[in-house]
């Protein structure tokens, strides 16, 4: 049961029958499965992935998470503050909590790029994002999102989970436990990592948590093999692993019969079918080949600069055209010279990673809406929070940490463009007018794609958890169309 005692924590007699794991239940549904031709590479949409009819009518039906990984300054990005310009190199009397712990006074950092006004709508960006900058009246801006931690990890499994410790699923688990996946043949949620390597924390970032294993985000490579040995092995044909297949099953069955409360062992099972499917289905949907060259160009990949990012977005493009729900993109790695993390010079980190993304983000919203997805699907750019005005060291322009208050945007998804919410201080460094945390950005994601954030649960540890906590959490109302 949810914890107000009155409805079952799934919301389909079958997803209730999964989550108890009455073991002659499981063994039924594997049983139904193998004779509806599901784990023979069937069509029909059966098992814990199925598609589920959402709580109200979504505007969104994918979301794409374009995770700037590391902190990105929002006053030299997309949050405008005149007033630090003549602060540059003063030092104030100001209450900071970061890294480095907490201060009362700081070196003001003016920012290092100019800012100017773009489309209809008038909203100020600054020249790191020159092509970001001409697609403003699609997009919405939240200046006022704060979150508990100043710190990289907890701040990283806040973002992605609601939790600043493991072991909760997360926002991507969510979204494919409550509405399956419309492509049987496609991971329901799809990961591409820096080319520099992963963030900190590592796979925690896109666990399925203390949900089946079944949920959890499947690494996508843009090159080469798209997923790590997930080609037929050599020497064998695809009829005789069939026949492999076939008889682990039978194994597994039986393993999951004396098992049947083991959910990750059923999604284990699961995942072989899922692997088999993709073999034929993951390189196509990853293959540019037939994508025109004026499609490539805008994406950047022209560019050695832009080409790593741009294709991750092309492909996430192509992932979301076919079915899949959720698209997590990371820029940065996990090293200081390879993600925002700008404490040292923030003019070389900042123009590095944000000319690296600006014409491929450019492109994905400009793409989405010439084809008509951005309807569709949800795109939500940010880190795990933003960056202080002032220094962080007695010399240089690095700044610290800063979870008080940071600027994220939204487009497309019954998001309402051309608009900005809330508001920091006049300095940037905290959310002063109408603080939106972390849990309301996922409540208004997950409104979007038709979940409500305070039916959706899971029964674990005896309560119906939440992404949005146990208390629950409302959308940002100003910010859906």
């Amino acid at each position: 049961m949810t914890d107000d005692g009155n409805t079952f924590c799934g919301r389909t007699r079958r997803e209730f029958l999964w989550q108890t794991g009455a073991g002659f239940t499981s063994l039924g549904l594997v049983d139904a499965l193998s004779r509806d031709g599901f784990f023979a590479g069937g069509e029909r949409p059966d098992g814990p992935l199925a598609p589920k009819p959402p709580h109200f009518p979504p505007k969104a039906k994918a979301c794409i998470f374009l995770f700037m990984y590391g902190g990105p300054s929002q006053v030299d990005t997309f949050d405008y503050k005149p007033k630090l310009y003549g602060l540059d190199g003063k030092t104030i009397d100001i209450d900071t909590k970061g890294r480095g712990g907490s201060k009362n006074q700081g070196r003001v950092v003016g920012p290092k790029w100019n800012f100017r006004q773009y489309g209809e709508c008038g909203r100020y960006v600054s020249d790191l994002f020159p092509n970001v900058a001409r697609c403003v009246d699609d997009m919405a801006f939240l200046h006022s999102m704060y979150a508990e931690s100043p710190l990289h990890g907890s701040a990283m499994l806040m973002m992605n989970s609601g939790r600043i410790l493991s072991g909760a699923p997360c926002l991507g688990s969510w979204v494919n436990y409550g509405l399956g996946t419309e492509n049987q043949n496609l991971p329901g949620f799809v990961v591409m990592l820096d080319q520099s390597g992963g963030p900190i924390s590592g796979a925690k970032n896109w666990n399925s948590g203390y949900m089946p294993a079944v949920y959890q985000g499947t690494v996508l490579r843009p090159q080469g093999e798209p997923i790590l040995d997930l080609a037929v092995p050599e020497g064998m044909t695809v009829r005789e692993q069939r026949r492999l297949l076939d008889a682990l099953r039978e194994q597994n069955d039986a393993h999951l019969a004396t098992r049947a409360d083991d959910s990750n062992l059923a999604a284990r099972i699961s995942s072989y079918e899922l692997a088999f499917r993709m073999q034929a289905h993951a390189p196509e949907a990853i293959d540019l080949a037939n994508e025109s060259a004026a499609t490539k160009r805008l994406y950047g990949l022209d560019d050695a600069r832009t080409e790593d990012f741009g294709r991750k977005c092309l492909m996430a493009r192509r992932l979301v055209e076919r079915g899949v729900r959720f698209v997590q993109i990371y820029s940065g790695g996990n090293h200081n010279d390879h993600n925002w993390d700008a404490h040292g010079d923030l003019v070389i980190n900042h123009e590095k990673h944000a000319g690296a993304t600006d014409r491929p983000i450019a492109a994905l919203l400009a793409d989405l809406k010439q084809r008509g997805l951005l309807d569709s699907t949800i795109v939500v750019w940010g880190g795990e929070f933003g960056r202080q005005p002032t220094a962080e060291y007695a010399e240089g322009t690095g700044r610290d940490h800063d979870s008080a208050g940071f600027t994220m945007w939204l487009a497309g998804g019954g998001i309402r463009p051309g608009i900005a919410v809330g508001a920091t201080d006049e300095l940037g460094y905290k959310a002063v007018e109408k603080p939106f945390h972390v849990k309301h950005l996922h409540a208004t994601i997950l409104t979007q794609m038709g979940l409500d954030p305070n039916l959706l649960s899971f029964f674990h540890a005896g309560l119906g958890q939440r992404l949005v906590g146990t208390e629950g959490a409302f959308p940002i109302r100003e910010l859906i169309a």
